[in-house]
């Protein structure tokens, strides 16, 4: 099989309202990337602006980029840390106490590579509540992460990760279970 690299090039990928909001986000991150680093509530608001979902006392910082706000959903009380990256072509859901550490990946899009015109696909992420995303962890497209899971540094978790595991490395394997935490704490 030969790619077809013109047909994916001339393939419509983004509606004409989704092309115009990308325009607009582009312009629109810079109110987000350029505020001082304790603005928090501030960039929650601008994340609301531009059409995430977003639940009180979440944390993301300057530094932390979003590829489509309107495609992210962020619960209570959760943490998108510095430098981590969501690339949500697809939707993402990141529940409640959440960390998703410094450089960590979240990544809803690919391309299906058994077809010579490499068609995109945007399969969603979901993060249960209490999950941990460890410095430099990618989450590929169509994972769910179960709750208080926790994917450690530099694991890459191309498929589910049971509720209360911690799994680690390239691919990410079970190395452990986790004790169940109270939700009220």
């Amino acid at each position: 099989m030969n790619l077809d690299i013109l047909n994916n090039r001339a393939a419509k990928k983004y509606t004409w309202a989704e092309q115009a909001r990308r325009v607009v986000w582009g312009l629109g991150q810079w109110f987000f990337r350029c505020s001082p680093r304790p603005a928090f509530a501030w960039r929650r608001f601008v994340l609301r602006l531009f059409g995430a979902t977003i639940g009180s006392h979440v944390h993301t910082y300057p530094s932390t980029r979003i590829y489509f706000p309107w495609n992210l959903t962020v619960g209570d009380w959760s943490a998108l840390g510095e430098e981590a990256f969501v690339y949500n072509l697809g939707p993402v859901t990141v529940g409640s106490k959440v960390t998703v550490s410094h450089r960590a990946q979240l990544c809803a899009g690919t391309h299906d590579y058994t077809q010579a015109h490499l068609p995109l696909l945007k399969p969603p992420i979901v993060i249960k509540d209490q999950v941990w995303i460890c410095a430099d962890a990618f989450v590929g497209p169509g994972v769910m992460v179960g709750e208080g899971a926790v994917v450690g540094a530099r694991a890459v978790a191309m498929k589910n990760v049971e509720p209360w595991t911690v799994v680690a490395g390239n691919p990410a394997r079970v190395v452990k279970t986790r004790a169940r935490l109270n939700p009220q704490q």
